[in-house]
């Protein structure tokens, strides 16, 4: 499907782009832009790669002109570029908004009249029952994603929502390992919070394949185990060599949930089942008011919520398993210090 095309990935220099252009460089792919604001990290990944189907774009998802001049020719969108932080996004809301919600207008309305044939859009489980800024921000990225998609004939507009991608940039286990590197002690929240944990090629392979299957509208979810912040910390230990290592307990932070839910129960009511994957319809109602106020579904009100409390769990095993599938923690097991993204 992607052979002789054009993909543009927004927010292409972070984690998802890094992964996506391992997966496609060595592929019979045509061309492959990275539109992004940050010239020094584009730079950086220019010289990594060094690869002639590898373009390079300046700019803004909350700027058009920029937008555009990067969709020109361009057959597929991935749409990557956020704010993702939740302290940041927390502290400077309507920043969260000009880039997760206007600037993802941005990116639609121009894939639509640039003739896109297809848009996914990447969110969050932060989206279901948002708490905080970033996480309202998304749900309503989402919710402009899937009204898009009803007025687009030609450009079909899907959505991916996933948990914690494990060792991408900012994360937690990057983070612990930092602090073992530099002999301090890890802080965790609350050794009980529970989070869905992905590697980088899970999330790959969930947009690829809403990509493959997702008609206009669709949102998509990949089933994911999860972990507890306790189970993690000592698996991350014991992973580096280094059981026993001190923990402290910090308590929740402002904005933290004590675990993430990656489909309503609503959603839930009305989910498809594709085995590894979940597939959310889109709401096609229209505004005949009462559908919505007078006329309920008994399958809502028996459904239950899909997160990371009720997922498969794993134990201290199963994590290290998953840890140790990771480059970066090999390396950092050798004493090598690597960044997590190669």
């Amino acid at each position: 499907m992607f052979k002789n095309k054009i993909l543009l990935i927004t927010g292409g220099t972070g984690s998802f782009g890094n992964a996506i252009l391992r997966r496609f460089l060595n592929s019979n792919i045509a061309e492959i832009r990275i539109f992004s604001r940050d010239e020094k990290k584009q730079e950086d990944m220019r010289k990594k790669f060094s690869n002639h189907k590898l373009k390079f774009y300046i700019g803004d998802v909350r700027d058009n002109d920029s937008l555009r001049s990067a969709m020109r020719g361009v057959d597929y969108v991935f749409h990557a570029a956020a704010l993702k932080q939740v302290p940041s996004c927390e502290f400077y809301p309507m920043q969260a908004v000009k880039t997760n919600v206007i600037g993802t207008e941005n990116v639609l309305e121009l894939a639509i009249e640039c003739g896109i044939k297809k848009v996914i859009c990447l969110s969050t489980d932060k989206a279901v029952y948002p708490i905080n800024a970033m996480g309202i921000s998304k749900a309503m990225m989402e919710k402009v994603a899937v009204s898009k998609s009803r007025e687009s004939a030609k450009t079909v507009i899907c959505v991916t929502r996933y948990g914690n991608v494990m060792a991408s940039r900012g994360s937690v286990i990057p983070l612990f390992v930092k602090l073992i590197q530099d002999n301090k002690e890890l802080t965790v929240t609350d050794p009980n919070m529970t989070r869905f944990m992905m590697t980088l090629d899970d999330a790959v392979d969930l947009v690829l394949y809403a990509f493959k299957n997702g008609a206009p509208g669709d949102i998509f979810v990949q089933k994911a185990p999860a972990v507890s912040m306790g189970v993690l910390a000592q698996s991350l230990c014991e992973s580096m060599g280094k059981s026993g290592y001190p923990v402290r307990v910090i308590g929740t932070r402002h904005g933290e949930k004590r675990f993430e839910s990656l489909l309503s129960r609503e959603e839930m009511a009305c989910a498809i089942d594709h085995d590894s994957y979940f597939k959310i319809p889109p709401d096609l109602r229209d505004l005949n008011y009462d559908r919505y106020t007078e006329k309920g579904e008994e399958k809502i009100t028996n459904s239950v919520e899909y997160n990371s409390d009720n997922t498969t769990q794993l134990d201290l095993e199963g994590m290290k398993n998953l840890l140790n599938k990771l480059s970066f923690i090999q390396a950092s097991v050798r004493g090598e210090i690597i960044d997590p993204e190669e």
